[in-house]
């Protein structure tokens, strides 16, 4: 990270007003970023949808019980209701 004077950056009134707060002290001012998807970044959302894809089909396709899909997957059966009937 490359250091910039902050009065070639800032107006002289937000440079004097940010000095109020921390004059000489080093700050750090994080990028802005949009807001990004739960789960988007680390991967849990696709492993998610993979997850409750698998589910539903093991029920439809292979007849499997609720019961056994809360046992395979260690999830409660409300879950597996959830994830099935949705």
């Amino acid at each position: 990270m490359k250091y910039r004077k902050a009065s070639d950056i800032f107006p002289d009134e937000l440079l004097k007003e940010i000095q109020k707060y921390s004059s000489g002290e080093l700050i750090y001012i994080p990028k802005v970023q949009e807001r990004q998807d739960w789960g988007s970044r680390s991967g849990a959302r696709t492993f998610y949808v993979q997850r409750n894809s698998e589910i539903r089909s093991k029920f439809r396709q292979e007849k499997k019980s609720i019961s056994e899909l809360a046992e395979e997957y260690g999830l409660s059966p409300e879950t597996i209701r959830q994830i099935v009937y949705r």
